[in-house]
């Protein structure tokens, strides 16, 4: 059963349709990617999901039912726009927010040193969290939102901030979640943090859904003929069927015309003596799909 389920979300603002129609459902065990350009209504729809905002028209399930307040205890939200009270000790910070969630003293007595830990913020808990780096306030706002074991967590760019390092240890984190069969949304504009993370995805466009799907299915739709490869060697002169060449660094993308297929070029390459150390299909990234599709190129029924 769906954790969450929307169906024909509209929501307006006086004469801005903000949400249109949307419509999606999120799994137990999965990263989900709600995705989107800015103004497409995707923090609209986070909203209404969270019955921060009620939507105009449509109906939203979470957690098989309608939103209470004994629910939103399940749920873990990291916003955007961070929260943390600035002029307190993280330590307590982090206590007071983990209270709100429904946690007695003795649990989060229990469970807060050991995320302080995981997240490298030990040394620093007794720190106002003013004085911490943006990346180590982004590192207690996850604890936050982790701290009550939610089985439902949403989180808007959770990488902002971050170096590698961190962005390596979210991710772990995030993985580690979805092992443990809990729901995560996962709202952001790196695409490829998406294809690395998530399982499945949506992508509005003023506020409505362009492409809905998995994250390999939805990339695999949009496959062409292109092929790219790289070789021992130049590449021959006498290819037929290709309209274009171009050279991308580690690899040739070979653009063949209208009924080459890649087979084709696979066997002149053979025939031509090429050693060949790789050669795919030029399968299109998320970036490119995400951009094709908020330029009106494809529509994804």
């Amino acid at each position: 059963m769906p954790s969450i389920t929307v169906e024909h979300l509209k929501k307006t603002f006086g004469a801005t349709k903000a949400v249109q129609d949307v419509s999606f459902e999120v799994r137990p065990g999965e990263i989900f990617g709600l995705l989107g350009p800015n103004g497409s209504g995707k923090t609209t729809t986070i909203r209404m999901i969270l019955d921060i905002y009620k939507p105009d028209s449509g109906e939203i399930a979470i957690l098989d039912g309608p939103m209470t307040e004994e629910k939103k205890n399940r749920i873990g939200y990291l916003p955007e726009e961070r929260g943390l009270y600035q002029d307190i000790p993280v330590e307590t910070c982090l206590e007071y927010l983990a209270e709100l969630k429904g946690l007695d003293k003795a649990a989060i007595a229990e469970r807060l040193p050991g995320l302080l830990e995981e997240f490298d913020l030990t040394v620093h808990r007794k720190k106002k969290v003013k004085e911490l780096s943006k990346g180590m306030q982004q590192k207690a706002q996850l604890i936050a939102t982790l701290i009550h074991e939610p089985d439902v967590i949403i989180i808007d760019e959770p990488f902002a901030a971050l170096d590698p390092v961190n962005t390596q240890l979210v991710k772990d984190i995030l993985m580690a979640q979805r092992a443990k069969n809990k729901t995560v949304v996962m709202s952001t504009h790196q695409m490829n943090q998406v294809e690395q993370l998530c399982d499945r995805m949506v992508l509005i466009n003023k506020g409505e859904v362009m492409l809905y799907g998995g994250v390999n299915e939805i990339r695999n739709r949009y496959v062409t003929n292109e092929v790219l490869v790289n070789l021992d060697g130049e590449l021959p002169q006498n290819l037929n069927g290709i309209r274009e060449i171009r050279d991308e660094g580690t690899v040739t993308r070979l653009i063949p015309e209208e009924g080459v297929e890649s087979q084709d070029i696979l066997a002149q390459l053979m025939a031509n003596g090429s050693k060949i150390n790789s050669f795919e299909k030029a399968v299109p990234s998320l970036d490119e799909i995400f951009i094709r599709v908020v330029k009106g190129e494809v529509h994804d029924e």
